[in-house]
């Protein structure tokens, strides 16, 4: 699923793409996509005539901002924003478009279709689920090593749980989890409350330089993933251990291994991460 550098890509682009341009109407063809208001028809009457103001993120949610209204939305697992000509074929599983008065569309595809979107009044999207759940954005410059360091003193939970856990730190997933913890040199399984002050100063930028070169290098197209201008990112080219399985460490040559921590496929090196 689209992580913070993927999510942050997709609104920078979307930002050259679509600020500016107003809403002549909103097709919703699949409704449990819309979770607030849970009427469609109120969620499309609500952004009628709205023009787009910016665009942001939170977390791993992409945020529209328009005159009145601010649109939250998480792409999950397969879904993907592109701006068309309004007469551009379409693609299967297309289940919101956006038709703006200059005769584009931003349409909304989701394979899988766990995609959610959410719409409040400008200024109340943070104070409401899902975003008021969120912790901390770990690219905040508010956001110090101390205050990282004292979060994690008060855990026992396994390093990559906790880092997977949104209500913690917001927007790292499991490619930026393995990613960050192997340039810690930090194991998956170790509880949080057990790391050394300097191992949590370590930690803390190593996942600050993780996901700043995601960024830098436009997210990681590891299955479908696609900015707002249908380019792939290059980050996949880069990664150290995710999805790099009996390959060789960059560091020490010992293989990749995968093991499961918190359900999930955990890639790291046994040699470099204790």
């Amino acid at each position: 699923m689209p992580e913070l550098p993927e999510v942050e890509t997709v609104a920078r682009t979307l930002r050259e793409l679509v600020v500016g341009k107003r809403v002549q109407e909103v097709d919703v063809r699949l409704t449990k996509i819309v979770k607030y208001p849970p009427d469609p028809v109120r969620f499309a009457d609500h952004l009628a005539g709205q023009t787009v103001r910016g665009t942001g993120r939170r977390g791993k949610y992409l945020k529209l901002v328009f005159d009145d209204v601010v649109l939250v939305s998480h792409m999950r697992m397969e879904g993907r924003y592109m701006l068309h000509a309004a007469g551009d074929p379409e693609e299967p599983h297309t289940h919101v478009v956006f038709r703006f008065t200059d005769g584009t569309e931003l349409r909304y595809r989701d394979t899988r279709q766990f995609g959610t979107m959410h719409l409040f009044p400008k200024g109340a999207e943070e104070c409401q689920p899902p975003l008021s759940a969120l912790g901390p954005e770990p690219l905040d410059p508010g956001f110090s090593a101390e205050d990282f360091s004292t979060r994690l003193r008060a855990r026992r939970t396994r390093l990559k749980a906790l880092l997977l856990d949104q209500t913690f730190l917001a927007g790292l997933g499991n490619i930026y989890v393995d990613e960050a913890l192997f340039g810690a040199g930090l194991h998956p399984e170790r509880p949080a409350h057990t790391l050394t002050a300097d191992e949590a100063v370590r930690l803390f930028h190593s996942i600050r330089r993780t996901l700043a070169r995601g960024i830098a290098r436009g997210g990681a197209s590891v299955r479908s993933y696609r900015n707002g201008k249908g380019e792939m990112g290059m980050f996949q080219l880069e990664l150290d251990v995710y999805g790099r399985r009996g390959e060789p460490c960059r560091r020490c040559g010992t293989p990749i291994v995968r093991i499961v921590v918190a359900g999930r496929g955990t890639h790291l090196c046994p040699t470099c991460q204790t």
